[in-house]
């Protein structure tokens, strides 16, 4: 049996995934832009880097080389897959890949304008052996991404309204990629990946506030207030559409809802927003 090409391996998700895979015994190549880069040599992945790079064709053969699965994310960078990921799967199966596990997101299939529809699609119409795993909003976008206004102004500034979100910790996402990639029956299925919980913001202001022992806020700005504090720091017109998109699914109740798949695929239940704060603590001191 060949090893397992993990892509994104230096990211949130890659890295749980690669993680978990060795822990299951699997032989995980982690693919990385540049291996010999500073940032990959103090924290690397799990497994046996390799130069791997989206737009840079050139280098795809030797990343596939002894490899008969994939694990397949889209970097927050790519918006045109067209150029990027499906010219990857073609060149995938062209050598044989036996599966393809795709971190898709949850509700794609009712989306059809985001980039990751159009990788299920051309999925399908390849008949690949793919496996689709579509998870809700992650947990460890509030110690990364929102990390900083939580830590430095003891305050959780987006607009989701009272919506609820039933969040998802990227550590399990990793479990659930090791048993579909070792077990059978899990070929052209598509799993939605939920928290057993379901959290409004202030709920989740007020685990923060109990974890770390002093009190976090949750400011629930307007839509156009939040966007306009993105614009004001600097941030990419990519990286506003995307948190305008994001936080209308929220708001319109699309992510609220829990369900046990994690449990049920892993056989142990879906990290609690309380562990994972507790676990990630130090992020937000």
């Amino acid at each position: 049996m060949g090893a397992i090409l993990v892509t994104g391996a230096s990211g949130t998700v890659g890295r749980a995934v690669a993680a978990a895979l060795v822990s299951a015994g699997e032989s995980v190549v982690s693919a990385v832009r540049n291996p010999a880069g500073s940032e990959f040599a103090l924290n690397p992945p799990a497994g046996t880097p390799r130069a791997f790079d989206f737009a840079d064709p050139t280098g795809w053969d030797g990343a596939f080389s002894g490899v008969d699965r994939l694990f397949l994310l889209r970097p927050p960078a790519i918006a045109n897959v067209a150029d990027t990921l499906i010219p990857v799967i073609d060149t995938a199966l062209e050598r044989g890949i036996r599966q393809i596990v795709f971190l898709s997101l949850q509700g794609v299939q009712f989306n059809p304008a985001t980039p990751h529809h159009a990788v299920e699609k051309h999925l399908r119409l390849r008949r690949a052996p793919y496996t689709f795993l579509r998870p809700n909003f992650f947990m460890q976008n509030l110690s990364t991404v929102y990390r900083d206004g939580i830590r430095e102004q003891g305050e959780i500034y987006l607009p989701a309204a009272r919506a609820r979100t039933a969040f998802v910790d990227a550590r399990d996402i990793g479990r659930v990629a090791a048993r579909v990639f070792t077990e059978p029956g899990h070929l052209r299925t598509a799993y939605t990946l939920s928290g057993e919980q379901s959290l409004n913001y202030d709920q989740v202001a007020e685990i923060l506030s109990e974890v770390l022992g002093r009190r976090i806020t949750y400011a629930r700005p307007s839509s156009g207030d939040y966007l306009a504090r993105l614009a004001e720091q600097g941030a990419p017109a990519d990286f506003i559409a995307v948190q305008k998109m994001i936080y209308r699914v929220v708001r319109l109740g699309v992510s609220a809802f829990p369900n046990r798949a994690i449990r049920r695929l892993t056989g142990e239940p879906a990290t609690t927003f309380r562990q994972f704060a507790a676990d990630h603590r130090d992020v937000w001191l």
